[in-house]
């Protein structure tokens, strides 16, 4: 089992910085990608932002190309998102994720293929 657990959401204002992390605990190898996911009030959860098994690979939702950056640290079992240029379309709560696929590495990451999910931390962005 493994469980994950994300940290450093809060309220900014628009322009402002973020960075949430994602430490994993239990059986953590670091054959799977890690990912962060959104999901805003009365919208569906969305793709953020992945990161390979090895961390070699990343990739971003057009919505946040540019403006965040997703890296992991096997060494300590968590994953990082640093958020820049934060815009109140941002607001959402934010959820790391554990592929089901060992070894996976490509451009496309649904909830469905997720195997483990944190609780979720919001991010309130102000104009």
């Amino acid at each position: 089992q493994v469980q994950l657990v994300e940290s450093g959401g809060g309220s900014v204002q628009a322009g402002g910085s973020l960075e949430l992390s994602c430490e994993a605990s239990g059986r953590t190898p670091s054959a799977y990608a890690m990912a962060w996911f959104r999901q805003a009030p009365g919208k569906e959860r969305e793709f953020v932002a992945a990161v390979s098994w090895g961390g070699r690979n990343t990739y971003y939702a057009d919505s946040v190309k540019g403006r965040f950056t997703i890296t992991r640290v096997n060494s300590r079992n968590t994953a990082y998102l640093q958020m820049n240029s934060l815009k109140p379309e941002d607001t959402a709560v934010y959820y790391c994720a554990r592929d089901r696929r060992a070894y996976y590495d490509a451009s496309y990451y649904s909830p469905n293929n997720m195997e483990y999910w944190g609780k979720g931390t919001p991010v309130t962005v102000s104009s």
